[in-house]
């Protein structure tokens, strides 16, 4: 299997799980304090061109504006309050940049899985502008970050110009020939719903020489029999659960 392989089995999703608001520096911070070793966030395009981490295209749910994120630039979407919708004593987090959120990713020890949030009719745009701000932002890092996305237009770009860079194919369902789109993508790994798990796909991920990851499992019970039977990393909103009752997890990747 692939030695590029870099996520530690527990990945705090979306920066912190549940137990902070989703994608800001305080999660990472939450996550860092959990002894989770790793962390997964969302990245796009602010209407300057910068990459800033945020999951919807609106700001509406997460933060106290409205509208879409590729409305404002990066300095206008940091004055955006992303953390009072998750409780008051998160008030004042802002919209982050890549650069903020990597470098306290680097700072705290946190390995990252950074997901290009994007359709395939916009990947290659997405991933020609934000790929190369990725790879600049862990330039000279010992742990690269892995760069994943259920946009294959946008992993094909990826490809070219941020190659170092580790790439995993993201799905919900897996497809009949997922074999053949890891390779032609130069994926090292296939992230699938965890619903979409079996046995025999992770043997078979495995047997090809693939890592294989799953989103978004929340009990401890159902971590600990697909550790068992392999699986490589798990994504959760609920980290302090899984790690309390798989301590082992919360080291490197394995």
């Amino acid at each position: 299997m692939s030695s590029r392989w870099c996520l530690p089995r527990i990945v705090a999703h979306r920066c912190g799980g549940a137990l902070a608001p989703e994608n800001t520096l305080a999660g990472l911070r939450v996550a860092a304090a959990l002894g989770c070793g790793g962390v997964e966030f969302d990245v796009q395009a602010s209407a300057d061109g910068r990459a800033v981490v945020i999951h919807d295209e609106r700001l509406d749910r997460t933060t106290d504006r409205v509208g879409p994120v590729v409305g404002l630039t990066a300095a206008e979407l940091a004055i955006c309050d992303a953390g009072i919708r998750h409780h008051p004593a998160f008030a004042g987090e802002h919209v982050p940049r890549l650069a903020e959120v990597a470098a306290l990713c680097r700072s705290l020890g946190l390995v990252a899985n950074v997901e290009l949030k994007c359709n395939d009719d916009e990947g290659e745009a997405m991933a020609r502008l934000v790929a190369p701000q990725v790879a600049e932002c862990w330039r000279g890092a010992k742990v690269p970050p892995l760069i994943s996305s259920f946009s294959e237009a946008a992993l094909a770009c990826a490809a070219l110009v941020a190659a170092d860079l580790p790439r995993a194919l993201l799905v919900e369902a897996v497809p009949a020939d997922w074999r053949g789109r890891l390779s032609r993508l130069g994926c090292i790994a296939l992230h699938c719903h965890v619903d979409a798990l079996e046995e025999a796909l992770v043997r078979d991920v495995h047997g090809a020489g693939f890592r294989i990851a799953a989103y978004t499992v929340n009990d401890p019970a159902h971590a600990a029999r697909w550790f068992a039977l392999g699986v490589d990393a798990l994504f959760s909103d609920r980290p302090e659960l899984l790690l309390a009752h798989n301590p082992a997890a919360s080291g490197g990747p394995p």
